[in-house]
């Protein structure tokens, strides 16, 4: 007979005569290690989101533009690595595998990109443990300055590598040249997609080489295969604007930009984040009754 321990109480997984039980949608959670409704692997996920979003929504104006210029500067390294390489190959896909170098920069450096920001902080804020306009101080602030801190560092490397110039000025073109249509649409929806399936599969495990393989994953889907996404795309646009003689302007990339980003947004929240929301539905509304509690559950 097999007897499973969980918190203070015991149960039994096989029936009287030996056979084990038949699983009912009462007893689903006690087949786990806790009394969570949701698997084992999906409680230790959820918790990790919830306590990383907790801190990261409850951060300071201060702590918000400055991580978040460190996530632009270090997006703009990965840039910097992308170009190097195609000048090189002319082979995207291996310049998206060298881009992975600025994901890797934001996983390991702690640091913040915008379209990280959905998946986590808003399951936080569904769970009840951060505010929606602590989620709008997160993006905005976020954006804001991943924007600035990615012009910077492209100002920089446009200075310090003239040879880059021509392959910026082409990579951009192929961006803010595109027309409002279906395709750059569905491009700017799966980018968002892919970088927040990057983040929950870094928040499924506890391994830093799968953290790491997760992040050189999202970064051959967005680069090399040059989906539309609002960060990355904006700073080879903005490399090329410092470059000079092109065909477009700030005005421009600011159309393109407009749409790319709600792309994105829409592409990570209904296509990732919501499905994960509905997965772990029982689970929220366990953490939001703990949070509507008199003392609440501490984080």
């Amino acid at each position: 007979m097999t007897w499973k321990h969980g918190h203070s109480r015991a149960v039994r997984k096989t029936a009287p005569n030996g056979y084990p039980r038949a699983m009912s949608t009462t007893d689903q959670r006690d087949l786990g290690d806790s009394d969570s409704p949701i698997e084992d692997a999906l409680e230790q996920a959820f918790n990790r989101m919830v306590d990383e979003g907790t801190q990261r929504l409850h951060r300071s104006w201060r702590e918000v533009l400055v991580t978040g210029f460190f996530g632009g500067t270090e997006v703009a390294m990965g840039v910097l690595a992308y170009l190097s390489v195609l000048v090189a190959t002319d082979n995207p896909l291996l310049a998206g595998l060298a881009f992975s170098i600025g994901f890797l920069a934001l996983l390991l450096g702690r640091s913040e990109l915008f379209t990280e920001g959905f998946l986590v902080p808003v399951t936080t804020v569904a769970a009840k443990r951060a505010s929606v306009a602590q989620l709008v101080k997160l993006w905005s602030g976020t954006l804001a300055a991943n924007l600035v801190g990615g012009w910077l560092i492209m100002w920089l490397v446009m200075t310090a590598f003239p040879k880059l110039h021509g392959q910026t000025v082409e990579s951009a073109q192929h961006y803010v040249d595109a027309p409002l249509n279906a395709e750059s649409i569905t491009l700017a929806l799966l980018g968002g997609m892919a970088i927040t399936l990057m983040t929950r599969m870094q928040h499924g495990t506890d391994s830093m080489p799968a953290k790491i393989a997760a992040a050189v994953a999202g970064a051959f889907l967005l680069a090399g295969l040059q989906m539309f996404h609002s960060i990355l795309d904006s700073l080879l646009i903005f490399g090329a604007l410092i470059a000079g003689n092109t065909s477009f302007g700030y005005l421009d990339w600011l159309s393109w930009f407009g749409y790319t980003v709600v792309c994105n947004i829409v592409g990570g929240l209904a296509l990732v984040t919501l499905l994960r929301l509905i997965r772990s539905k029982d689970r929220l509304k366990q953490e939001r009754r703990e949070a509507d509690s008199p003392t609440g559950r501490p984080r």
